[in-house]
């Protein structure tokens, strides 16, 4: 990729970090919150234990109602072009795209479903996708970024509708 202007390629996944696929924002400013240690074997998280955003809390005085938090997609993966492999980082809005839902949505089936990070990883290696990538707009920051996605496939579903199918969850109406 040379200079500053994003770049469209074809690829092909070869494959996705399920280890941590996600993080928490503040829902209000969307600020990157402290991840929570759980140290008990209590999976349920009282509301008392989720952290809050010192910024919107702070300049709430107001209004003292507390902010909440929500999961976004934070996906690292290994894509093949023709001439290179690679490691890329994919946020939110392009993760929706192969995912199907939204990170709360995948967190909260993956609570109930054992191993459906590794499925949806399985699910999606091996997708033709077209992507477009920019260079990251943080300096510290290793991998360019995946700022838009169309899968090429024209039966492809996204990954959480694979992992109902698979774990036989129907969606109510």
């Amino acid at each position: 990729m040379e200079g500053d202007e994003p770049t469209t390629l074809m690829c092909t996944v070869v494959a996705i970090d399920h280890t941590n696929f996600c993080y928490r924002v503040c829902s209000i400013c969307d600020r990157t919150l402290p991840e929570i240690t759980n140290t008990s074997t209590n999976t349920s998280s009282s509301s008392s234990s989720l952290p809050l955003c010192k910024y919107c809390n702070f300049n709430n005085a107001i209004n003292p109602s507390r902010s909440t938090s929500k999961r976004l997609f934070r996906i690292l993966m290994s894509i093949a072009s023709d001439t290179k492999v690679f490691v890329v980082i994919m946020f939110d809005r392009a993760a929706r795209v192969l995912f199907g839902c939204s990170a709360d949505e995948f967190f909260d089936f993956a609570k109930l479903h054992p191993f459906t990070a590794e499925t949806a990883a399985k699910v999606l290696e091996g997708e033709m996708l077209r992507v477009t990538l920019s260079k990251p707009k943080n300096g510290n920051a290793q991998h360019q970024r995946v700022v838009a996605v169309v899968p090429l496939r024209s039966g492809f579903r996204p990954a959480i509708e694979t992992l109902r199918e698979l774990y036989g969850v129907t969606v109510g109406s």
